[in-house]
């Protein structure tokens, strides 16, 4: 056992860590979870099971006009709305999910990071963000500025929206 809660020996820092790292992994798999339990260090094999309904959100998840989730392909990632996900809060979009040779990854995007706000407007929903890297394209602004929060600190990331 670690001094850290851990899951399967990877060390977790703060709840987010622990939603993002249990819900990237497949329902059915056995799990090893290291604990601290009343101060004292506990180990916990669990095997997971599946939420009801993920099914149906995870099939919505890559659908792009649903509001569970919107791949955006020109930046190489896709979000859904953060009440949908477990653990990102009630408003805002979080990326659920960065093509490893997109854009988005390029420029440090991860799965759990919340996007606050496009182009200077919150946004609220997968929509939104869609509604303005459009905005942006037909004015053919060479990048979009996106403020994100990842970790528990937030920053500005100028994403490219390339040609076309």
């Amino acid at each position: 056992m670690t001094n850290h809660p851990s899951v399967n020996g990877q060390s977790i820092k703060d709840a987010r860590e622990f939603a993002r790292t249990i819900g990237a992994l497949v329902p059915g798999n056995a799990v090893k979870l290291d604990v601290l339990r009343k101060g004292k260090a506990a180990v916990i094999d669990l095997t997971l099971g599946q939420l009801p309904n993920a099914q149906e959100a995870q099939a919505d998840t890559h659908g792009g006009n649903s509001t569970q989730g919107t791949d955006i392909p020109r930046l190489g990632m896709t979000v859904a709305p953060a009440s949908s996900v477990a653990g990102a809060g009630k408003t805002r979009v979080v990326v659920t999910g960065v093509d490893p040779k997109g854009a988005a990854s390029d420029h440090g995007f991860k799965e759990g990071d919340v996007i606050l706000e496009v182009a200077g407007k919150s946004v609220a929903n997968p929509g939104d963000v869609r509604d303005a890297i459009k905005t942006a394209q037909t004015e053919n602004k060479k990048n979009v500025l996106m403020r994100i929060r990842s970790d528990d600190a937030s920053h500005y990331v100028a994403m490219p929206l390339g040609n076309g």
